[in-house]
């Protein structure tokens, strides 16, 4: 069943990709002197157009001053018809009655006995009854927010956003390019990056610091993300008293545990599903005090087809479908109403090697699919998008990556995680491949858009007043509608090749690797306040 956005949340981010909008005069106190001269100059050298002639003519801001496109519907790819995907849920139903979960810590059979479920040993049989209960109970909208509100995310509906994810343990040094163990400095420098990054809406830790010990590796891997961008942050917690930490800190930030709760400035993944139809028994005890507190939580399940699950992606579909409808029912039973996400990230194995294989077609034809699946019980989904088997920022990541991105962000697929940086299928991250995917992930954003039909863009006028032989170069229409119709690439070379050339024949990835650089050396994020600072500092073990 799909939900309408409400009013309040289609107002908070128009579909119509309204960001693009904003317009003003000349004289309007909203452009600074330096974009009206620009206005003025660029009118007069590239439209032939006098100033004067423009004057009163309220026209497109030619500077966009830190405006982000999220939020959009994509709902333009439906790989499953809607018979397919009822066919799909009554088999996961099947699966939860027949086959069940295995589940060997006490608390959650105890939890499942609560609800209905029929215990086995450790084996809990699930019945429909249980499942249709939970769905009246889980959230179908929520917020994940940022430090600036400008950053939040309103996950509902076929929203989308993308944004990073991963655990590489390896990273390409910005400086040399030569692969090396991840660092501390390693996640905040990306945080860094990414805050300036427009098209990345969030920030899932991508990379595992090896400089620290693990007894303070989840406090300080959210510590360095919240502290170097005002994105929403996600990340895991390896046990019950880091996740009770990393909570405590974020409340710090937030302003108390209720101003938390009211506005979630972090949210958790849990990997609690070992594919097939087993909980880990460590993570979800993290899962169940994550969803104590109230905190957005990713009930992640990543079966490989072939492997952990069926070959065919149907029947991979059909297990993942029911791996998540089982943790839909611990945690609504654990805490009614608790948000969480449908975090299904089917995948699968190269069958000659046994591999895992994140490049591939079908990977981002079964992330849209699950996309589909979530959208039919009403919660919103975490999924992932970009991922490739090449090594450095190449032509295969581009396409890999270009793909997969597309097919979930048309599918409406809502918190897309690895679509910025990733390598070498999750395990490594490269400062400027985050830089590239950005460019890719705004080109997805342009299709999710569209084409707007209405007397305007039809531009009979315009037609008339060029007339037949005519141009519209100096077409007050074409001023008016060149910046909001086309997705300004600011990463692509365009220039003819002796251009090119003559200013030192760059390639893709050597310019994505300057883009990088600029950023960290100009861009300076929003800090956590000082104050509060010492406090975390004075409360844990920072490292940073």
């Amino acid at each position: 069943m799909r939900r309408e956005p409400s009013p309040l949340q289609s107002s908070i981010h128009p579909p119509s990709g309204s960001h693009f909008r904003t317009r003003c005069n000349h004289t309007q106190p909203g452009c600074s002197q330096e974009e009206t001269a620009l206005i003025k100059n660029r009118e007069r050298t590239r439209f032939g157009l006098s100033y004067k002639s423009l004057k009163g003519i309220r026209i497109l801001t030619l500077i966009q001053r830190g405006m982000t496109v999220k939020g959009l519907i994509g709902d333009q790819f439906k790989p499953l018809r809607e018979a397919q995907i009822n066919r799909v849920h009554q088999t996961a139903l099947r699966i939860l009655e027949e086959v069940g979960v295995k589940v060997e810590l006490e608390e959650a059979i105890q939890i499942y006995r609560k609800g209905g479920g029929r215990i086995d040993g450790n084996i809990v049989r699930i019945p429909s009854s249980a499942v249709e209960q939970a769905l009246t109970l889980v959230p179908h909208t929520f917020l994940m927010a940022g430090r600036d509100e400008q950053n939040d995310l309103v996950l509902e509906g076929n929203r989308v956003y993308l944004g990073t994810g991963g655990a590489a343990l390896t990273v390409l040094d910005l400086e040399t390019g030569e692969a090396r163990p991840g660092k501390l400095q390693d996640l905040a420098r990306l945080a860094h990056l990414v805050d300036a990054l427009e098209n990345v809406h969030f920030y899932l830790r991508p990379c595992i610091p090896q400089d620290i010990p693990k007894e303070v590796m989840d406090i300080n891997q959210f510590y360095a993300s919240l502290s170097h961008t005002t994105k929403h942050i996600m990340g895991a917690a390896q046990s019950v008293h880091t996740a009770r930490d990393v909570i405590a800190m974020a409340s710090m930030v937030a302003g108390g545990r209720e101003a938390l709760v009211k506005r979630p400035l972090i949210s958790f993944v849990t990997s609690w599903m070992i594919s097939p139809l087993h909980c880990a028994s460590e993570t979800t005890q993290v899962l169940l005090e994550i969803v104590r507190n109230k905190i957005p939580v990713a009930l992640s399940s990543a079966p490989m087809a072939g492997s952990t699950s069926p070959v065919t992606l149907a029947g991979t579909l059909a297990q993942v479908h029911a791996e998540q409808l089982s943790g839909i029912v611990l945690t609504q039973l654990a805490n009614p109403g608790s948000p969480v996400l449908y975090g299904a990230i089917p995948s699968m194995a190269d069958l000659r090697t046994m591999a895992y294989v994140g490049g591939g077609i079908e990977f981002g034809l079964m992330n849209a699919a699950i996309s589909q699946m979530a959208q039919s019980v009403g919660v919103p989904n975490y999924n992932s998008a970009a991922l490739t088997d090449s090594k450095i920022p190449d032509i295969q990541a581009g396409y890999e990556k270009a793909y997969s991105i597309c097919l979930c962000a048309m599918a409406g697929s809502n918190y897309i995680h690895h679509a910025a940086g990733m390598l070498e299928s999750m395990r490594a991250v490269a400062y400027e491949q985050f830089v590239i995917d950005n460019e890719i992930i705004g080109m997805a954003l342009r299709l999710l858009k569209g084409i707007q039909v209405d007397d305007e863009t039809l531009a009979f006028e315009a037609i008339r007043e060029a007339g037949p032989s005519g141009n519209y170069l100096s077409s007050l229409h074409t001023v008016k509608f060149m910046r909001q119709e086309y997705f300004r690439q600011t990463l692509a070379d365009r220039q003819t090749r002796e251009a090119w050339e003559e200013s030192g024949a760059l390639d893709g990835r050597t310019r994505a690797r300057q883009r990088a650089k600029e950023i960290l050396r100009t861009h300076s994020p929003k800090g956590i306040d000082r104050k509060i600072d010492r406090e975390i500092r004075q409360a844990f073990d920072i490292r940073l």
